[in-house]
């Protein structure tokens, strides 16, 4: 353990701040398609049942009308975000009908990209700006990319803990670019280590063979002899891979984490400056919009990366001049897969490894990145997606090549005191925060070791990557000699009777039912209340990034 390591959890283990990690503060959001009872794509509208896709709290659309989006509230209780992602499953199933939602993160059959029915979201300028972008995307990486899920997980610490230290580092600047500072270098310690997640936790070592239908450039084998399946053997995450998302347009982007104004200069300057690839989409001419603007970003939406900084923008605000305004206020994890073994793709296990690998990048010194270094970390995240289980594989550290299993036994135990500390932190009540074992927190008082129960199962799959998600799909494809395809929909298909019989309490039920009026309002008040054509809500919009 660094000095620097060890001097945070000392510090955190003060009676005072303890308790503050019963506060962290985290919010789920979960993709997952819409499918027929034979397993195709979804071919219906989003249902009217679920209110409006633009302005419902809980329930959106990712890029197609039938990837579905389901948002938990921000909440300090692991257990209640995931009751509440229970809950959102439980009442979209009783507006379904007979469609099913698919549990994986690689798609299931779809039709190729004419197929794939682009999200729309009303009448309004702000409806039409999400659908054009969609349409961009589209055009840029193909619309079957698109139809690929995952689920991303949103940290923050509470304010009284950054005040706490920002006094204590002596109030250093501003208390807004002090806490600014640090998240940034959470990011930059994830980036270093987010091999050990694609490890841990990737769940789509194979794909539909439909999903690469004509296309010869994959690099992925015949999982049997009648190719209805593609895979990598000791693959982890395709979705993080090539096959997902990434792009040789975005490989262009070198993105700063080192300071906020070099991460903010960078994607402004990709928004703006006009890439020729897309020059011949359509951008406007003769009000034809398939794409908002010709640029290597359309917006900052379009950045690709397994964590973004992030802050709530203000109506109309974009992403950018949120952060510029006031600082970053929480960290987006975006490289979690969709587990097909669990009902809502994850569980608080995985949940409570999460917060422990994030405090340990929040709490790790984390120097400044250079160039060298991102291209060393981008090589070490493709090989553990595409070899992470292969036996003896090296990684780049920098001083050298390692194998990937010591590199993780010595990561994780580094992380045992960040556990240990959580754990202790789940026993001692903050203000306003009911500790475990108190009736009022829904905790029992055994799950205040779950952060090093959590801890132990990850050390268990490094020393048997048999143990890890992506080798236990394969293991049951060749067990049930099923194809991906077949596997998925049989847990998809199990899911959906889980959620159909789960009871949902009057008191949920009825703030879903009115939480999707509201939204249906809120979406026709918004079409009433537009005054600008769509060309100059666009150039309003965008005049935001020359003005950074």
């Amino acid at each position: 353990m660094s000095d620097h390591l060890h001097k945070q959890l000392q510090a955190l283990a003060a009676p005072d701040l303890l308790p503050l990690l019963g506060a962290i503060r985290r919010g789920i959001e979960k993709e997952s398609l819409r499918i027929s009872p034979d397993g195709k794509l979804a071919q219906t509208p989003h249902p009217t049942g679920l209110g409006s896709a633009l302005t419902h709290a809980f329930i959106t659309t990712d890029y197609s009308e039938a990837l579905l989006e389901f948002i938990t509230p921000v909440s300090t209780s692991i257990r209640h975000s995931l009751s509440m992602l229970e809950d959102i499953h439980s009442y979209v199933y009783r507006q379904l009908g007979d469609e099913i939602l698919w549990c994986a993160s690689m798609p299931c059959v779809v039709p190729g990209d004419a197929g794939i029915p682009v999200a729309q979201y009303g009448s309004s300028n702000v409806a039409r700006m999400k659908t054009v972008y969609r349409y961009g995307l589209g055009h840029r990486y193909g619309r079957l990319m698109q139809t690929i899920a995952g689920i991303h997980y949103n940290f923050s610490m509470p304010q009284v803990y950054w005040d706490h230290c920002w006094r204590a580092a002596g109030s250093p600047g501003t208390l807004r670019d002090y806490i600014s500072e640090r998240y940034l270098g959470l990011i930059r310690n994830f980036r270093r280590h987010s091999w050990l997640l694609i490890y841990l936790y990737g769940a789509s070592p194979a794909v539909c063979a439909s999903f690469l239908q004509g296309r010869d450039d994959h690099g992925l084998q015949a999982f049997d002899a009648h190719g209805r399946s593609l895979y990598l053997p000791y693959g982890t995450s395709l979705r993080m891979g090539d096959l997902g998302y990434n792009s040789s347009a975005q490989k262009r982007l070198n993105i700063c984490y080192n300071s906020l104004a070099s991460y903010v200069d960078t994607l402004r300057a990709a928004i703006l400056q006009p890439l020729p690839d897309y020059r011949a989409i359509p951008h406007g001419q003769g009000g034809d919009y398939q794409q908002l603007n010709d640029s290597l970003l359309q917006i900052e939406n379009e950045f690709y990366s397994p964590i973004r900084p992030k802050r709530v923008a203000r109506s109309g605000e974009t992403p950018l001049n949120a952060l510029v305004r006031a600082g970053i206020e929480y960290i987006e994890v975006r490289c979690v897969d969709v587990s097909p073994f669990t009902p809502v793709g994850m569980d608080a296990a995985q949940a409570r490894f999460l917060d422990t690998f994030l405090l340990h990048c929040l709490l790790q010194d984390s120097p400044p990145c250079d160039d060298d270094e991102r291209d060393r970390q981008a090589a070490n995240l493709e090989a553990v997606v595409n070899r992470g289980r292969q036996p003896g594989l090296q990684l780049d550290t920098g001083a050298g090549h390692r194998p990937l299993k010591e590199w993780a036994e010595e990561l994780l135990d580094a992380m045992r005191p960040v556990a240990r500390l959580l754990d202790a932190a789940a026993g001692v009540p903050a203000a306003g925060v009911p500790a475990a074992g108190d009736p009022a927190a829904g905790v029992p008082a055994a799950d205040t070791a779950a952060h090093t129960q959590s801890l132990a199962q990850q050390v268990a799959k490094v020393a048997d990557s048999e143990l890890t998600p992506s080798a236990r799909v394969l293991r049951e494809m060749r067990e049930q000699d099923l194809p991906f395809f077949r596997l998925a929909m049989a847990y998809s298909t199990g899911w959906a009777d889980h959620f159909r019989r789960r009871p949902l309490t009057p008191a949920v039920q009825a703030q879903f039912d009115a939480e999707c009026r509201r939204s249906l309002a809120a979406q026709s008040d918004i079409e009433a209340s537009d005054t600008l054509s769509f060309e100059q809500y666009l150039d309003s919009f965008f005049s935001q990034y020359q003005a950074l």
